[in-house]
């Protein structure tokens, strides 16, 4: 039975009874209804250090189940990478523009890359950061002179904050997870919390996109 569509904020409900994203947008299913749940889903993610592999970006629910995982280009196409569900899978296509000025980068259904499957476009929002600031535009946002998601933080500190457009309303939030076994093993462990009625899968791109940005400014340091 299809699920119904969803929304991250019905009226009266939420924590403060946001208004929708000021850039047209509505937290709810982004990617597809399955991602969405009307509890808050934390997602633990757990980033290998030594990228040599697929699979060394995992991401689970709190049990331990299998969500999603990253395939990595090993050699070649550097500028995308897949985000499979727990079967293996194409959830989404995260593709980086080369040549951008803000850092861009488009987000496509499935295994795909033509422009009628894009969903979304994630820029950083200024050239020069010493905190992350990305802006989130869904596909519809032609003009993207107001973004539909922001998000906003620290990635060293695991610290960074998705909001519903130029609102204060938060979407998911994450938080570090330090343990002597993760640290022993050369992984990164932490976790994001996406809130009720909010596409876990969307959020989850977000995560392997501010990886990626984080992983360019190191290497550019």
């Amino acid at each position: 039975m299809e699920q119904p569509y969803v929304y991250a904020y019905p009226p009266g409900t939420g924590p403060s009874a946001p208004p929708p994203p000021q850039g047209g947008g509505v937290a709810g299913v982004i990617v597809d209804p399955r991602f969405c749940a009307p509890y808050p889903v934390d997602l633990a993610i757990v980033r290998k250090m030594m990228k040599l592999t697929d699979g060394n970006f995992v991401i689970t629910d709190v049990n331990g189940n299998l969500l999603f995982k990253v395939k990595e280009p090993v050699f070649g196409l550097h500028d995308k990478r897949i985000l499979l569900d727990g079967s293996g899978s194409p959830v989404l296509t995260l593709r980086e523009k080369m040549v951008s000025l803000h850092d861009r980068w488009q987000v496509f259904r499935g295994g795909s890359t033509e422009q009628r499957d894009l969903l979304y476009t994630v820029k950083r929002s200024s050239m020069l950061q010493f905190k992350t600031k990305l802006d989130v535009f869904l596909s519809h946002n032609k003009d993207e002179k107001r973004c539909d998601f922001r998000v906003k933080g620290s990635w060293l500190e695991r610290s960074c904050v998705v909001y519903a457009g130029e609102s204060d309303a938060i979407v998911a939030q994450m938080h570090r997870r330090h343990t002597v076994q993760s640290v022993f093993l050369g992984k990164d462990n932490f976790s994001v919390t996406v809130y009720p009625n909010v596409d876990y899968a969307f959020i989850a791109s977000l995560v392997v996109i501010l990886d990626d940005v984080n992983r360019e400014d190191r290497n550019a340091s």
